[in-house]
């Protein structure tokens, strides 16, 4: 057990009840028992490497390049992604793909190259293979944007799963996203990072690593391009990262790293290139596209830990109300439930829950229940019941149930990578929709298990169906949320075919953007956990997650009233606005701070639901073309280097830059601004980029700018759509896009475009048809004219 491992134990034990901490060692101990009978010893080993290059055999889109000790499968597809496997591995059977492999790109082929390698040249990159099997990405015009090494595997000379390690290389201009939830970010420094989902333990802060939901997925932003890498592996593995510099030496550059190392799995991977919006695209293409939340999920959702009764919960509503705050959903946690016990209903707290649901609904307030995978073993317990007869748990490599310490108690493990269990869970969501739930919270499922030490979660030897292959837990680990996430979204899609669901969960792998979003999971009160939540969205949008959010506040502690405000008004402007707190941590309403912090969260809210047309217009962007809600603000100009160093702001989709406050006594703050100019929202202000400026950041409110030219969504009055145009400058168009709401349903309305021109000393704004422009059949309320 390394020291990280002695940290979260320590965490463990101070997180359960004192009655439970002798059974958390115990079922450290058993957890060990298991794992030394169903793993086998790793005894002598011995290296290899490709060896030299044999020859070649083109093939639809690439082929296959064969060397003395390996082979090597290339593959560009028409949606611009390149693949290669190594040793046979092929792009299926993948979780992370979004149905079948797309089909070849029949324009690239396999041809052969300088120094006797090989290379396939593609419309947007060009991949050479060298005679010892370095593998290169270039850009069309031949600048070298990535230089895989030789892949080195370490065989177990009794057989069993390979070993192995990848070095890359990357321009020393090169910075780092990516890689999952990562609390440190978004730009990734020097270091190691864990590829498996771990549940902290507690709360967590900036230093604290891996977290919940971990992808191979790297995201690197140079000069010459943007690319995406993806190792399609869900083994237990680390990358090192290390960021290259420029004129190092004596007078050389030196090449940033990444250096991959798992422990088992196949070596194979997919490489996106061009500008992030290409790559993006071409990312959803490819692993599917984000689920479409109902709109009543863009506003505001409040949480807690500890409701406790429906008293509670009524009057918890009843407060927004009084005090002229919108709220549009409420999640019950785990207090809920009879004894934690998933699929059930604490009848006496919440004795008619249904009625509760009803009554919340008619006032636009939507319930939202917990969902934990881990069910209660024992007999009477009617999911464990129907799941035994079913043979949906999780065993062990003798046969017998694998069973955890969870909320409930002992408890065992639906085997998610089944798709008969996958079918009969999803059918136990009728039982939350008949109790009035609108929406679902996913949790503990990385999945979760209470030890003293060791990780916290199943046997690494557990057996998984892995969909027929067979497998364990060292492979079905990293996707067993996913597994789960699909599930719940296919259950419901049955159950209620007329609504979109609603889903988020605290794990997840490559792909999960298919069926909801996420949420920070249990991060620390105070200013570096503010921070922290700025670096999980920004990075788990670029990694084709675009609907997150944290736990405003804080999960634990009890934040100062300016710390809730600040991370209030920074709620305001993520895709997931929930408060939500510990049982043992301070309220979360925000008439429990003061007069003061009530009339300005009060103003945040209002600007939430009066933008609530934009975040619409943004989710149905997003499923449209990956781009996330949130966007670095390199995200249009990623040739910027000042702009790739900026991670204390960001853009909210094309039309506003958002400025959070994420430190104490702040009343101004210095912005870096992308190339252009940009309108103060509240005082018109012009500022004009690329360049830092200092603007005012009064505790009423955090600096938010406009893009010049920008068509906004937003709410009137009256309720109804209106059209926010901020002035472009003389001489330059501008526009933007606009979705209706159609409705929480599946209808697919149309893409309106604005554009905006100055006539003279006139603003036009017109919409773009196919009987050409017309004028918008909406109220138009035009912005930033005072600076012209």
């Amino acid at each position: 057990m390394n020291g990280r491992d002695l940290v979260r134990s320590v965490r463990w034990i101070g997180s359960v009840a004192a009655a439970q901490r002798l059974r958390t060692v115990r079922a450290a101990w058993r957890r060990r028992r298991v794992d030394a009978r169903g793993l086998p010893r790793r005894g002598a080993e011995r290296a290899r490497v490709p060896g030299v290059l044999q020859g070649a055999e083109p093939g639809p889109g690439g082929g296959v390049v064969r060397f003395s000790r390996s082979e090597l499968r290339l593959l560009v597809a028409v949606n611009g992604a390149v693949f290669w496997g190594w040793d046979g591995a092929e792009p299926e059977p993948s979780y992370a793909l979004a149905g079948r492999c797309p089909e070849p790109d029949p324009r690239a082929v396999l041809e052969p190259d300088k120094d006797g390698g090989w290379r396939v040249v593609a419309e947007r990159v060009t991949v050479a293979v060298s005679r010892h099997g370095a593998v290169e990405v270039r850009t069309p015009g031949g600048v070298t944007l990535r230089r895989e090494l030789p892949p080195r595997w370490w065989e177990p000379v009794d057989g069993g799963p390979a070993r192995w390690m990848l070095r890359s290389e990357v321009a020393a201009d090169a910075r780092f996203f990516g890689l999952g939830g990562r609390s440190g970010g978004p730009r990734l420094r020097d270091g190691a990072y864990r590829l498996w989902n771990t549940d902290p333990g507690g709360s967590f802060g900036p230093g604290d690593d891996p977290l919940y939901l971990t992808m191979p997925v790297q995201v690197v932003v140079a000069d010459a391009a943007t690319h995406l890498v993806f190792h399609d592996n869900s083994w237990d593995g680390t990358v090192i990262l290390r960021e290259g510099e420029e004129g190092a030496g004596s007078g050389h550059d030196r090449a940033g790293t990444s250096e991959l190392r798992m422990q088992g799995g196949p070596l194979r991977c997919w490489v996106m290139v061009g500008t992030p919006a290409r790559v993006l695209l071409t990312w959803a293409s490819l692993t599917g596209a984000p689920a479409l939340p109902p709109a009543w999920a863009l506003g505001h959702q409040h949480a807690r830990w500890g409701f406790g009764s429906e008293q509670e919960v009524r009057r918890i509503v009843v407060g927004y109300q009084e005090r002229d705050l919108p709220l549009d959903a409420v999640h019950l946690d785990i207090d809920h439930l009879d004894r934690h016990q998933v699929f059930t209903v604490d009848s006496e707290r919440f004795p008619k829950l249904p009625q509760l649901a009803q009554d919340l609904r008619r006032d636009g307030v939507r319930m939202v229940s917990i969902v934990d995978p881990a069910v209660k073993a024992a007999r009477g317990n009617a999911v464990y019941d129907a799941g035994t007869g079913l043979d949906a748990f999780v065993r062990d490599a003798s046969g017998r149930l694998v069973d955890g310490l969870v909320w409930p108690g002992t408890s065992v493990f639906p085997d998610f990578t089944h798709a008969r269990v996958r079918k009969w869970w999803g059918g136990l969501y009728a039982e939350r929709l008949a109790q009035g739930f609108s929406g679902f919270w996913h949790d503990m499922n990385e999945p979760a298990s209470f030890v003293a030490f060791g990780e916290t979660t199943l046997p690494r030897s557990a057996r998984h169906a892995l969909e027929g292959r067979g497998g364990d837990h060292r492979e079905a680990h990293n996707v067993y949320a996913l597994c789960m996430a699909r599930a719940a979204y296919e259950g419901l899609r049955e159950l209620v075919p007329h609504e979109r669901p609603f889903l988020f969960s605290r794990s997840g792998w490559a792909g999960m953007q298919r069926y909801g979003g996420t949420w920070s999971g249990d991060v620390a009160t105070g200013w570096p956990g503010l921070r922290a939540s700025l670096s999980l969205v920004v990075g788990l949008g670029l990694c084709g997650v675009p609907y997150s959010g944290p736990d405003v506040g804080g999960f634990t502690g009890s934040p100062s009233p300016e710390l809730f405000l600040r991370w209030f008004q920074l709620g305001a402007y993520l895709p997931l606005f929930r408060t939500h707190a510990s049982m043992r941590a301070g309220r979360r309403e925000p008439w429990e701070f003061g007069a003061e912090v009530l009339r300005h969260a009060r103003v945040a809210l209002r600007e939430r639901r009066r933008l609530r047309p934009y975040f619409v217009t943004l989710a149905h962007l997003a499923r449209r073309t990956g781009a996330p809600y949130v966007r670095p603000v390199w995200w249009g100009t990623p040739e910027d280097r000042a702009l790739r160093d900026c991670e204390d702001a960001f853009l909210l989709g094309d039309a506003f830059l958002v400025a959070p406050v994420l430190g104490p006594g702040a009343d101004r703050r210095a912005v870096q601004l992308p190339r252009g100019r940009w309108y103060d929202t509240v005082t018109d202000r012009a500022y004009e980029g690329p360049g830092q400026v200092l603007v005012d950041a009064p505790l009423a409110r955090i600096p938010v700018l406009a893009r010049a030219g920008a068509v906004v969504p937003v709410r009137g009055e009256d309720g109804g759509l209106e059209l926010e145009v901020w002035a472009p400058v003389r001489g330059r168009t501008g526009g933007g896009l606009v979705v209706r709401d159609a409705g929480d349903g599946w209808e697919e309305p149309e893409i309106e475009r604005y554009v905006t021109r100055w006539e003279g000393r006139r603003l036009v704004v017109e919409r773009e048809g196919e009987d050409g422009p017309r004028e918008p059949s909406v109220p138009v309320r035009l912005r930033g004219l005072t600076q012209e």
